[in-house]
């Protein structure tokens, strides 16, 4: 409910500016390419700042986490200009779906390099997974539909990606610019600092992105063998036991007459 209410919002706030794109000729591949190049510029923003950045300084994350979001709304709008503006086609929405991937693979390669480029190792590791569910959320829906299975089950989908990644990412920068430096121990095992606003969701996103490809999996197991066991035909050898039997059987009756 919660996602449908702001996805109704977020049309409402875009519906001008899409009619907008309509006037000018803007096609929906135009609106896709940007988008790829916004998440190209995320990865920029955070190789430079693995680069020359100190490690205290968590701007760069913050400001990766504003053009995330914003490379989101161009993803929400080219399938929005191309229903408003009657622009659909199959290639678009191959285009669509290609340049999504890049796009998730250039943000994780610059999440992947700071973090291991400022020595968060572990951090690194659950980015690194993060960007494997990811691939693999979208990968078996696609290869599910396919096959002619509806898969759009599960809770890590790519808006739910996008929103975690940014908005912690912007929540990381924001305090870092309020607050100074801390570390904390917990229990003794994991270490609990400014960067961790941003490293904690992703590792519940790499968890919960790959529990979401493992569902999609599971279901579309279910729905190909409902769609495979009407479809079993009996073997030649049963068939012709089958028709033996009909034929004794209709040659007893006639012996009964």
């Amino acid at each position: 409910m919660l996602k449908d209410a702001g996805q109704r919002l977020v049309y409402k706030l875009i519906n001008p500016i899409i009619k907008l794109f309509i006037l000018l000729g803007i096609t929906p591949n135009m609106i896709t390419s940007i988008g790829l190049l916004l998440n190209v510029l995320v990865a920029v923003v955070l190789l430079y700042g693995a680069e020359y950045g100190e490690r205290s300084d968590m701007s760069y994350i913050g400001w990766a986490g504003a053009l995330v979001l914003f490379a989101g709304l161009f993803d929400m709008m080219d399938g929005r200009l191309a229903r408003l503006g009657n622009l659909s086609s199959k290639f678009g929405a191959l285009y669509d779906s290609a340049l999504d991937r890049y796009s998730e693979l250039f943000m994780f390669m610059g999440i992947v390099y700071y973090l291991t480029a400022h020595d968060y190792f572990l951090s690194s590791i659950f980015a690194f997974i993060a960007m494997i569910g990811s691939l693999m959320v979208s990968y078996v829906r696609a290869r599910a539909e396919g096959l002619g299975v509806d898969c759009g089950v599960g809770l890590m989908q790519r808006p739910e990606r996008i929103l975690i990644i940014g908005v912690s990412a912007i929540l990381c920068g924001v305090f870092s610019y309020f607050m100074e430096p801390f570390k904390i121990n917990l229990f003794g095992l994991i270490n609990f600092e400014m960067i961790s606003i941003f490293t904690f969701p992703l590792a519940i996103l790499a968890i919960m992105a790959n529990q979401t490809a493992l569902q999609r999996l599971t279901h579309s197991k279910k729905e190909l063998e409902k769609l495979e066991t009407p479809k079993k035909k009996p073997s030649k050898e049963i068939k012709k036991v089958e028709s033996l039997g009909k034929k004794k059987q209709a040659s007893i009756g006639f012996e009964r007459r």
